[in-house]
């Protein structure tokens, strides 16, 4: 499968770069997410790069004829419109599981947003692993991994960090892709966590 992908990506004109961090578990957050075809591209370069990954996805998703395929390829089903602790059960899976990478995207939608969703922060700090730095760049048909780094906890720091590498990536609809701030109200949420 690895092979076949690199093949695939190598066909369509894409480079590919694999920049991870030297652990088993870590979140791997992918953006700017602009399109339908960043499911279909980034799941390329997973599987490119040999990255045993999981995901959440919405739980519609996995019903149907082909609810089955999103589970294949590493589908964990979300209800969002149940309010439940899904940081708290993320992080706990971190902490039981040898080996895990938890990839999301941090805009949750495809459409433009004025904010980054806090999750993938949350659980990776509060299970102390490292936040991946992955992207689709269609203005230079690049994609992969390209850093990672340790949340401080100290948010807006990290969140310029995270900035700084994503200023230059350009999505299929640039016009879509969403400001890379949290919520007036998960500012505080960071120290809580701790």
């Amino acid at each position: 499968m690895r092979s076949l992908c690199r093949l695939l990506l190598k066909l369509l004109g894409w480079k590919l770069e694999r920049e991870l961090p030297q652990t088993q578990k870590y979140v791997l957050i992918g953006a700017p997410h602009t399109s339908n075809w960043d499911f279909v591209f980034g799941i390329l370069a997973l599987y490119a790069m040999d990255i045993p990954f999981r995901y959440l996805g919405k739980h519609t998703l996995f019903k149907g004829p082909f609810g089955w395929v999103f589970k294949l390829v590493g589908g964990i089903p979300v209800d969002r419109t149940r309010k439940s602790s899904l940081v708290t059960q993320l992080v706990t899976r971190f902490e039981q599981s040898e080996s895990l990478v938890l990839v999301l995207a941090p805009e949750g939608t495809r459409s433009y947003r004025d904010f980054w969703k806090p999750g993938f922060y949350h659980i990776a700090r509060s299970a102390k692993v490292p936040i991946a730095l992955g992207y689709l760049d269609f203005a230079r048909r690049q994609l992969g991994v390209g850093g990672w780094f340790v949340p401080t906890g100290v948010q807006e720091d990290d969140l310029e960090t995270i900035r700084i590498f994503y200023t230059d990536k350009i999505g299929r609809r640039p016009e879509l892709t969403s400001t890379i701030v949290f919520k007036a109200d998960d500012s505080s949420r960071t120290s809580s966590n701790e």
